[in-house]
């Protein structure tokens, strides 16, 4: 009860768990309807570490806004009109590729049935094809079928494409206007909210900037890779691979699967499977403990399993923005342990420790 007294009777205790469940309520909630605020958020976030460094080398704040938005719409043209068509074909192609990659399937699993019958039978082996090719051929048609032939989809694509880059562009020119709204509605004892922004803010900035990197670096080594190894698909596998890197552990683990099943059904067994299993090994192996260590040495410090537990409560809650936000989340979470007031250590007790253990300093 005393613990309880002390937590309710601090107000800057108070005010961080109000914000804290104030926009927990407000991503709940209103998330699905906010994806171009968070969207436009991340990018600017990106975008403010090249402002910052324009700004260093003597760039007007306006100019250098310029330039970051200009580059970014440059980039976001060469997505969209270079990028995702050719990776759209490969999709509905591998789409196509199911039912054969399925029987191949089939007549793999038939060959370990013979040779050992007394663990599964040929119904059962039937049934679990026919169960995962259904659901592989609906999911794929899912994806290849998104088109702009529905009103809904091109008002979805719109919106994104306009209300997200205006937004980017205003985040970027007016950060310290937007800053200092929200200040304005801050009481003012909140030492102890601002401190865990300002600890998220750059933990949340910098993992963002990392994770772009990560993304591209990892997907253009893999595009290399599969084309030095003639591999098909290669853009589409490349692009899964960098994606993968958003989910740590469990991304890595589900890009496998299609890698190792394009390069089976391709070369089948022999050197050139080893050497496509090698090599994405050794990808994955050189982002794990070469890149990713080199990218967010002092930003994410947290332990492997809070990251997963992280990754599948919020993946659950608030699916794609869950998931790729979970670790920033987990970083807020960390911040406000950090800085949450500790109980001062009664003098006595010190004393007693000091008298009982002379070689204790204190």
């Amino acid at each position: 009860m005393d613990w309880f007294r002390r937590q309710f009777e601090n107000p800057q205790i108070m005010f961080l768990m109000s914000m804290l469940v104030g926009v927990v309520a407000v991503v709940f909630f209103m998330g699905s309807y906010l994806g171009p605020v968070f969207a436009a958020v991340i990018i600017a976030y990106l975008m403010q570490g090249l402002v910052a460094k324009l700004e260093q080398l003597g760039v007007n704040h306006m100019l250098a806004t310029v330039f970051a938005f200009v580059l970014f719409v440059l980039v976001l043209f060469l997505i969209l009109f270079g990028l995702l068509p050719s990776v759209a074909r490969q999709m509905s192609q591998l789409v196509k590729q199911i039912p054969v990659i399925l029987n191949g399937v089939q007549d793999l699993f038939f060959q370990l049935q013979a040779k050992y019958p007394q663990y599964v039978s040929g119904q059962q082996i039937t049934d679990f094809v026919k169960n995962i090719g259904a659901a592989l051929i609906e999911g794929g048609q899912g994806i290849v079928g998104f088109s702009l032939n529905s009103i809904v989809t091109v008002m979805q694509v719109l919106l994104y494409l306009v209300l997200v880059p205006l937004l980017v562009f205003f985040m970027i020119r007016d950060r310290e206007k937007i800053t200092n709204w929200f200040r304005s509605f801050v009481p003012e004892n909140y030492e102890l909210a601002e401190k865990v922004w300002m600890e998220v803010n750059d933990q949340i900035g910098n993992y963002i900037r990392g994770k772009v990197w990560e993304i591209l670096i990892v997907g253009v080594a893999a595009y290399l890779v599969f084309r030095f190894l003639n591999l098909q698909y290669a853009e589409l596998l490349a692009v899964l691979t960098g994606v993968s890197v958003l989910i740590p552990y469990i991304g890595a683990a589900a890009v496998t699967v299609p890698v190792c099943a394009v390069a089976f059904f391709q070369f089948g067994w022999g050197v050139e499977l080893a050497k496509v299993f090698f090599a994405y090994g050794v990808l994955q192996a050189l982002d794990g403990n070469v890149l990713v260590p080199w990218l967010f040495s002092e930003v994410v410090d947290l332990h492997p399993v809070a990251i997963i537990v992280a990754i599948l409560f919020f993946g659950g809650i608030w699916g794609f923005w869950g998931l790729f936000f979970a670790i920033p989340i987990a970083t807020v979470v960390q911040a406000t342990l950090r800085s949450w007031p500790r109980a001062a250590v009664k003098q006595e007790d010190v004393n007693d420790g000091v008298d009982a253990d002379p070689g204790v300093q204190v």
